[in-house]
């Protein structure tokens, strides 16, 4: 019989198990829920949701920004690919992996930073992440040879994967079923127009005395400023971690070391975290139809943006000319699009929450799709455009 066995069925260890030192095993404690560390009512100021509105506010900004700027870093050094591609001596499709192996990374850091986040909670995933994110893209910004800058691309992006896996997750702790459609719209917007904006500040920074590496210094300065602004102001919204400080403290005040929370209850499992973030996504992709083609409309989507990344600049620079800050310019029609609908999604807010107010609360996955079926025709017209 092992340990857990004995603490499963409530009995005093046996074997080899002992509580050391020739000492007697002491007494069970009373019934384990007597322990258990909760919110105090739903109207608890621990609970983030209770959270004030400034507070809220400041916390969903240092987490937006950390997304905006992981965007904003896998856009801003295609304008600088052609001259990269010179110095280093390879040809431009070699040096576009950088921003190949960037996206990748966004593909690959979720299986880290989700499960850490579940069981660490949100801060810590995001202050590691902002801060690796500027340190491969310094190594990025120096590299002596291509093989450097593209590995330590993928890295940076396995960093910003972060920002894009746990912000989603702050917002809903934040904020309830009436105003987490309006804060996920918001990181929705900071998601695909940092991009757009990339070219931009990207393009006239390459063509400038500052050169192509500039591009890779730019978004590593912001990510250190970020995670500085986050390390003093960013606070821990996942509920569970937010209660085992609770009893943590509670612990230390009372001396009563049997109070706890569930969270402190959880045992490190490779075999659960493997089925509920790599297995369990794959078995919903193939069971549930909805999701999976909504996946493929995403994924086709996120893939456009980057192929148009590429592509705009080397059409507009070699075919019309234009140098890479003008090129770049070519993406505010984009921006402008991603801001329209925004608003559109703004403007069916009273309708969705006056749905909330008649089904109990209870909201419907439903719901959110009437903005796309709106905006998937013009998003087709838009391409032949």
């Amino acid at each position: 019989m092992s340990l857990d066995d004995d603490r499963e069925h409530g009995d005093k260890p046996t074997g080899q198990w002992s509580i050391g030192g020739g000492r007697p095993f002491p007494p069970a404690l009373e019934d384990r829920e007597l322990y258990h560390v909760c919110f105090d009512g739903p109207d608890d100021p621990l609970n983030p949701q209770n959270w004030p509105s400034t507070t809220k506010f400041l916390t969903s900004v240092l987490a937006c920004s950390g997304t905006f700027i992981a965007s904003l870093n896998s856009g801003m050094f295609p304008p600088g690919i052609d001259k990269a591609s010179r110095e280093f001596g390879v040809g431009r499709e070699v040096i576009t992996l950088g921003t190949t192996l960037f996206v990748l990374g966004f593909a690959t850091g979720p299986m880290i930073w989700a499960p850490m986040s579940e069981l660490l909670g949100r801060r810590l995933p995001l202050l590691i992440a902002i801060f690796g994110e500027g340190i491969f893209t310094i190594a990025c910004a120096v590299a002596k040879d291509v093989q450097t800058l593209i590995i330590c691309r993928f890295f940076a992006g396995v960093c910003g994967a972060s920002q894009l896996t746990v912000v989603p997750g702050v917002l809903a702790d934040l904020y309830n079923n009436t105003h987490r459609g309006v804060a996920i719209a918001v990181y929705a917007l900071t998601v695909f127009g940092g991009p757009f904006v990339a070219p931009i500040t990207g393009g006239f920074t390459a063509s400038s005395y500052l050169g192509w590496r500039w591009t890779l210094y730019i978004p590593a300065f912001l990510s250190f400023a970020t995670s500085l602004l986050s390390l003093f102001f960013l606070k821990e919204t996942y509920a569970p971690c937010v209660l085992t400080a609770k009893a943590s403290l509670l612990r230390k005040q009372s001396g009563n070391w049997g109070v706890h929370a569930q969270q402190e209850e959880a045992e490190l499992d490779i075999g659960s975290l493997a089925e509920k973030y790599l297995t369990r996504p794959l078995r919903l992709l193939i069971t549930e139809p909805v999701l999976l083609l909504i996946s493929l409309y995403m994924s086709f989507i996120y893939g456009l943006v980057y192929a148009l990344l590429v592509a705009y600049p080397y059409v507009f620079e070699h075919v019309y000319g234009m140098t890479p800050g003008v090129a770049g310019l070519t993406f505010v029609g984009l921006i402008v699009g991603i801001l329209l609908g925004l608003a559109f999604i703004l403007s069916q807010q009273r309708k969705y929450i006056e749905k909330l107010v008649h089904n109990n609360n209870i909201p419907v996955p439903e719901w959110r799709l009437f903005p796309t079926l709106i905006g998937a025709p013009i998003f087709t017209i838009g391409l032949f455009w």
